[in-house]
């Protein structure tokens, strides 16, 4: 099966059942003032689509697609920072210094815990008109 996204980049594939995936994705919403994340979760019709190698099967994890590719945990998050851009480009830059593993070791601390701290997404608060066109099926 071929990659038959739509034409936009970067997307955020979310766990549409976390909380913490929610308020992170409204995060995203009140700081990428540029718009240039679209959106979509990971049980969704989009990320089904998605055919590339290292696509995670499994929901305990964010992945990021974008003009480079493929990114996981860590990975997925430095360039979150890097496409909400501003001051958070810096931070995100800086976490490169940490190892890949030490990273993603604290990403899987934190993915491991987040149903338990954060609690399901029961009720999403639904995007606003104008940014409604940035969430995919």
């Amino acid at each position: 099966m071929p990659t038959t996204l739509p034409n936009v980049a970067p997307i955020l594939f979310y766990d549409g059942e976390c909380g913490l995936c929610a308020k992170s994705v409204q995060w995203c919403l009140d700081h990428d003032r540029r718009g240039v994340l679209a959106f979509a979760p990971l049980q969704g019709e989009t990320y089904a689509r998605l055919d590339v190698a290292g696509r995670p099967k499994d929901l305990d994890t964010v992945v990021l697609w974008d003009v480079d590719g493929l990114h996981v945990r860590g990975d997925a998050v430095l360039r979150v920072l890097r496409h909400v851009g501003g001051g958070w480009r810096v931070l995100g830059a800086c976490g490169r210094v940490v190892p890949r593993f030490a990273r993603d070791a604290a990403y899987d601390f934190v993915a491991r815990r987040r149903l338990a701290w954060f609690g399901g997404a029961d009720s999403c608060r639904l995007p606003a008109a104008a940014t409604r066109t940035r969430f995919l099926p």
